[in-house]
């Protein structure tokens, strides 16, 4: 199958970039690793009239530390990048135990950190994990730059808060309280499948090792990344017994959550799954809390 006929343009600078997308607008598609886009289009489900290449502009591929012990990563930064990234292991631990859940490695070594985030598909584990890590998201467009934080940016099933003419720079990630442990946990139906529900926690212990912070995010049981709020409300000034655990974790499945059914599995068996999958990883966020992180 072939795509639509398209312009295509390969800019090496970001206002270069910036400049196609003012003139384009809905017109036009940004390709970064194209893991999502080229298939989208073979199948004629996206027909863009023009293509804005993102792999000539070297500015976007980057993993830095920033001045308050957090971490910033470049749109287009490779997964396989971040997966061997030292700094992102020391930093943001939750990022590097998630990137070899991502498809496989084929997939990894072409897709992009900026390009999943902008797609934004409620299957896809870095939309959960940015929210449970109140990342933010840098967006340039030729007049302005603004900072959209995580749990505002992914708005609706396949749609983030970009304008047509704006580009997604960097995610910036802020350092983890002390006495925090994170985990990421996710069921699918075959190894490197989208996973059917996934799960991102993160806990902070105060010094009487009682709940002082809780972030409980899922993926795949709506259209964008459910934040657990009234699980999370659970766990605050409490001792994470197994029971204190085992109750926010229902809630999270029965209270915070919708799902839908589909021929992968039934919103039943989803909500078991966020049931099961929310006591694991807050179990193994909080053990890792009061290890010291």
């Amino acid at each position: 199958m072939k795509p639509a006929p398209f312009e295509y343009f390969a800019p090496d600078s970001i206002e270069e970039a910036l400049g196609y997308l003012a003139e384009y607008g809905y017109d036009a598609k940004l390709l970064a690793g194209g893991q999502s886009l080229i298939p989208m289009m073979n199948f004629r489900l996206a027909q863009p009239s023009v293509i804005v290449d993102l792999n000539n502009i070297k500015e976007l591929f980057f993993i830095q530390p920033d001045s308050n012990g957090g971490l910033r990563i470049g749109a287009m930064a490779r997964h396989h990048q971040v997966e061997e990234s030292e700094l992102v292991a020391d930093r943001a631990p939750l990022i590097n135990e998630t990137m070899p859940q991502i498809a496989t490695v084929q997939v990894r070594s072409r897709g992009t950190f900026g390009g999943s985030l902008s797609h934004a598909d409620p299957s896809a584990e870095l939309t959960a994990v940015s929210v449970a890590l109140e990342g933010r998201m840098l967006l340039r467009n030729q007049k302005r730059e603004r900072w959209v934080p995580a749990d505002e940016f992914f708005v609706g099933l396949f749609t983030s808060a970009l304008e047509p003419d704006e580009l997604l720079v960097e995610a910036d990630f802020p350092a983890l309280p002390e006495n925090s442990g994170c985990a990421m946990v996710e069921v699918a139906r075959r190894q490197h499948d989208f996973a059917l529900v996934g799960v991102a926690a993160v806990v902070t212990l105060d010094r009487n090792h009682r709940c002082k912070k809780a972030k409980l995010v899922l993926l795949s049981v709506g259209d964008q990344p459910i934040e657990a709020k009234q699980a999370e409300s659970m766990l605050l000034d409490a001792e994470l017994s197994s029971q204190t655990l085992r109750a926010a974790a229902e809630t999270a499945a029965s209270v915070d959550i919708d799902p839908g059914g589909d021929i992968h599995a039934s919103a039943e068996f989803r909500r078991h799954l966020a049931s099961v999958l929310s006591y694991r990883a807050l179990e193994k966020a909080a053990t890792r809390a009061r290890k010291g992180g």
